[in-house]
Formats: C-alpha cells, structure tokens, sequence
C-alpha cells in the first residue's frame, strides 16, 4: 500500500452522489467537499449537472450518467441525455449498457448502444458501466470481455464496473483483472460500487482500475497517508 498516497489515489477519484433523493444543495456540499479531499471529478445524476458546473472550480472535471441505472433505455434517448447534459457543462458520461442484450449474446446491440452515445457526445470522455458483477455471475469471464472489446470497438474511452445498483454487486479484483487483460493500456478502466476502504481501492487499484467511483471517498482517503 505505500505505493499510493492518499493524494495520488483522490487524483483518481469520482466523487459521487447519484442517489435519487439528492437535492442541489446536497451536489453543492458535495463539490465542496470535493474540492477539500482533492479528488479529480464529481459524479452527479443528469439533472444535477448544472448545480455541479455552477459550483465547480475550474479545474474539477463534471461527470454525469445516462441510461442510469438499468440501462434499459432506447440508444437515442441515452444519445440525447448524454448531449444535453455535456451542453450543461459535463465533460464525461458514464452510459450504462443494457445488461440483458450482453447476456443473449448480442454484443453488436452493445457495441450500437455505445456507439449512439459516443457520437452523440463527441468531445466528453465516455465510460460504459458493464456491471460487470452480473456478467460475471451470469455468464463468465468471456461476455465481460466480449462487452468490454464492444465498447472499444465503438469508441469509449473507459469502461467501468458497475452502476453501484445492482443486486450482484460492484467492483471486484475478478473483474478489473479480466477487464484489464481485455483493453489493455487502450482504455481507462473504472472500478466502482461496494468500494468502502483503502485496502478495496488499493487491490482494484492493483488489479489495474485507473480510475474509482466512490461515494464514501473520505472514508476511503482517511486510510491513506
């Protein structure tokens, strides 16, 4: 663990609040509190994103979601909450795909979804949330990385873990390792959901996630010198 600093893993953090009771004066708080622990981004739900922009520094990065958190939407309709909310001012747009079209097999209605999406919102950094604890539980190791080369094929930049919804689970070191082994350097990879300590963030971290999506970032960073 003395590889990663308290300050070089908040560099790679999310700070996030996508709880559907969230008010603006709760996405006020938490760019705040942001700003105090240092991480790289706040993650906030599509209607919040102006809230966010408005009391964001400069240099803090506004994150959103679409299709958020079943990921069984039209591809035009998380198209069009992806464009609307990069108009607000967010730079970066964590879709989420649709699980049961990964499950059947049909990695090219992925690989369509992602793509409707990513042209959409050309400039944003685009994740694609694979919930990769469903597709691990489901189907195995292989889906997960057919739905990772998908996402690739189709022009994201990250692919990440989990909506932090699911009844599967969240991040796991399985999971970042197979998805890893899969993009390679190509991509970034984001572990998130059920990441509550250090020593979760360090072994994911390890397994080769290059960004986190944290709810309870203090709690993690407090166990980091």
């Amino acid at each position: 663990m003395s590889d990663w600093t308290r300050a070089r893993v908040a560099a790679l953090v999310d700070h996030t609040l996508l709880k559907p009771e969230a008010t603006a004066d709760e996405v006020r708080a938490l760019v705040a509190d942001a700003v105090e622990l240092g991480v790289y981004a706040v993650c906030v739900s599509p209607s919040m994103v102006g809230a966010a922009v408005a009391a964001a520094p400069a240099e803090m990065a506004v994150a959103t979601v679409a299709g958020f958190p079943s990921g069984k939407h039209l591809p035009e309709i998380k198209a069009r909450e992806a464009a609307l909310a990069v108009a607000a001012g967010a730079v970066e747009v964590d879709m989420v795909i649709d699980v049961g079209a990964a499950l059947a097999g049909d990695v090219a209605a992925v690989r369509a979804d992602v793509a409707a999406v990513r042209s959409a919102v050309p400039t944003a950094v685009l994740k694609v949330i694979v919930e990769s604890a469903a597709l691990l539980e489901l189907a195995g190791p292989d889906t997960l990385a057919a739905v990772c080369r998908a996402a690739a094929d189709a022009g994201a930049d990250f692919v990440k873990t989990s909506t932090g919804f699911h009844p599967s689970g969240g991040a796991s070191v399985q999971a970042i390792a197979v998805m890893a082994a899969t993009v390679g350097t190509a991509l970034g990879i984001k572990a998130s959901g059920g990441i509550r300590t250090a020593d979760d963030a360090i072994a994911l971290l390890d397994a080769g996630a290059t960004r986190l999506g944290l709810s309870g970032t203090a709690a993690v960073l407090d166990g980091l010198s």
